[in-house]
């Protein structure tokens, strides 16, 4: 047995809107027409052959957060240019951290505090 790929990865948040403009304003992901009705609010993101699942609970639990989020549980994303994420945080007032690794890398936080990590890859 092998694991080849990862399909998706599945985050708690407490406001769908709140999020979707974030991952759509923000971000420019796209709603997948995939998700179908589960019996409580959330939204799927596709790319590739990879989801985000958003999943809404008004109870969503709190989490523990280092100030970093390289330190904290966290989806990590390929990106083409890190400067013009840099810029579109910035441009709505999103606080990010550098990687510390020294990579063309940072982490910032969604809404509801979830950390997603930002990598430069170029294709």
């Amino acid at each position: 047995m092998k694991v080849t790929q990862l399909l998706h990865a599945s985050i708690l948040v407490m406001d769908v809107d709140t999020t979707r403009a974030f991952y759509e304003g923000v971000l420019g992901l796209s709603r997948s027409t995939q998700r179908p009705d589960l019996g409580f609010p959330g939204v799927w993101y596709e790319f590739g052959a990879q989801q985000i699942h958003v999943l809404a609970l008004a109870d969503a639990p709190q989490q523990i957060h280092h100030e970093h989020g390289g330190r904290d549980r966290h989806i990590a994303l390929a990106v083409e240019d890190i400067d013009a994420l840099k810029s579109k945080l910035e441009s709505v007032g999103v606080a990010y951290t550098l990687s510390r690794s020294g990579r063309r890398a940072l982490f910032c936080r969604d809404p509801d505090g979830n950390a997603l990590e930002f990598v430069e890859v170029k294709s």
